[in-house]
């Protein structure tokens, strides 16, 4: 079970893999977010757990802001990119991916700052599905764009209500 509690502490917490994200419909949103925020946001959640699933740290590392905060209910909080990055490296390349659940995706926009993301997200972990169930968990994370160099990172994620779902079930 500890195991299982370290995989979910990666996961900055964090759409399914991009060659599943683009047969996939936009899911829903608030009001108040544009179709383009929307669709930013899920492309930057997508190139991050593409390269958290694929081990791809360099580009993983890129995503995310060197004093990222990743608060999770289970195993604590992990301050810095490098400390975030390493512990991909450890506990998740190989082991595990993230799934972002359809359909839980909400954007909302913050003036001044950039976007918040909230969703619903499993975690598989593809040489023991017959034996590990699929976790599960909610997350919200913060990103912010600089305006000077025209990217978006990481600063900041929640990570909570982690539970295991029925042996069988989310796969």
């Amino acid at each position: 079970m500890k195991r299982s509690a370290i995989c979910m502490l990666i996961a900055a917490a964090l759409l399914c893999m991009t060659a599943h994200s683009a047969e996939k419909p936009l899911q829903t949103r608030p009001a108040t977010t544009s179709d383009e925020l929307f669709r930013t946001v899920a492309a930057q959640d997508a190139a991050l757990f593409d390269a958290y699933n694929r081990c791809e740290l360099e580009k993983f590392a890129s995503l995310v802001d060197e004093n990222v905060e990743f608060f999770h209910d289970k195993g604590g909080v992990t301050r810095g990119r490098d400390a975030l990055t390493e512990s991909v490296r450890k506990n998740i390349c190989g082991t595990t991916t993230r799934e972002l659940v359809a359909d839980s995706l909400e954007v909302y926009p913050m003036d001044n700052y950039g976007a918040l993301e909230i969703g619903t997200h499993r975690f598989h972990h593809p040489k023991a599905d017959a034996t590990e169930p699929v976790g599960e968990g909610k997350f919200a994370q913060l990103w912010q764009y600089d305006t000077t160099s025209g990217s978006w990172k990481l600063t900041r994620v929640f990570s909570f209500d982690h539970h295991a779902l029925p042996l069988g079930e989310g796969h």
